[in-house]
């Protein structure tokens, strides 16, 4: 028997390339949630709400706005229902909402879906487990088609959490974006970010390690939204079944 896959905001750009994935991993779209009026692609089915959806899917696939999150979470959290969220720019408020949902069924959330990004986020952290914050300076570039609305992206802060998680410290506390005008020395142990903005660019992401004498960087190019796509229904054929609790990417890998 296939798995059953609902998407949320399945008529925007991603929710079209999760539809063609979901069919070419020969899984089952069981249908579709979106803004009231849209066109849903490949003859889905479309339901009134969340919970609707996930009561005919065994996965829900998420791509929508953050502000949707913390009300989908109450809803799917009673539904039994695995959920993947791609959503990004989600606040410490949504993901407490993820955490709560991931009490009572299986939430997978990871700030980006390429096996290639995953394997960048584990390299950054053992980078900065090795190169001391205070003789390293540690630096995070992205850019994104001008239509993206968050900044830095998911993916960038992704970055920044496992240059954090190497460092032992919270990002949080070290996070230095958005310079301007007189700002003052750089401060040591700093994780920056710059996110620019333009043309019609899937993703791009640098992180660097600058020292006196050397630099280090690791990037990541996307050329293309299907990688996310169809890194993401491997993520959903992965979760379905899983016991409750919040996973990633790592965990899809096989990387902890």
């Amino acid at each position: 028997m296939t798995t059953k896959i609902g998407i949320a905001g399945i008529a925007g750009r991603m929710g079209r390339l999760l539809a063609e994935e979901t069919a070419a991993a020969g899984a089952t779209l069981s249908g579709g949630i979106d803004t009231p009026g849209a066109t849903l692609p490949n003859n889905a089915g479309a339901f009134a709400d969340i919970a609707a959806l996930a009561a005919a899917s065994d996965v829900v696939v998420e791509f929508t706005h953050a502000s949707a999150i913390a009300a989908h979470a109450a809803a799917m959290a009673g539904t039994g229902t695995a959920w993947l969220i791609g959503t990004t720019g989600l606040s410490p408020a949504d993901e407490a909402a993820l955490a709560t949902a991931a009490k009572s069924i299986p939430v997978m959330y990871a700030p980006n879906y390429s096996p290639g990004v995953v394997l960048l986020l584990s390299l950054a952290e053992r980078m900065a487990a090795a190169l001391p914050a205070e003789t390293y300076d540690a630096e995070i570039v992205e850019m994104h088609h001008r239509q993206k609305v968050d900044a830095p992206s998911g993916t960038a802060v992704g970055i920044g959490r496992a240059v954090a998680r190497g460092r032992g410290v919270k990002l949080e506390d070290v996070t230095e974006s958005g310079r301007d005008g007189h700002t003052g020395a750089r401060k040591t142990g700093a994780i920056g970010f710059a996110a620019l903005r333009g043309g019609q660019i899937v993703g791009e992401h640098s992180l660097l390690f600058t020292a006196a004498g050397e630099q280090i960087t690791l990037s990541h190019r996307a050329m293309d939204r299907r990688a996310f796509a169809t890194g993401a229904i491997r993520a959903a054929l992965w979760v379905k079944g899983r016991p409750p609790g919040l996973y990633d990417m790592m965990d899809v890998l096989d990387m902890r």
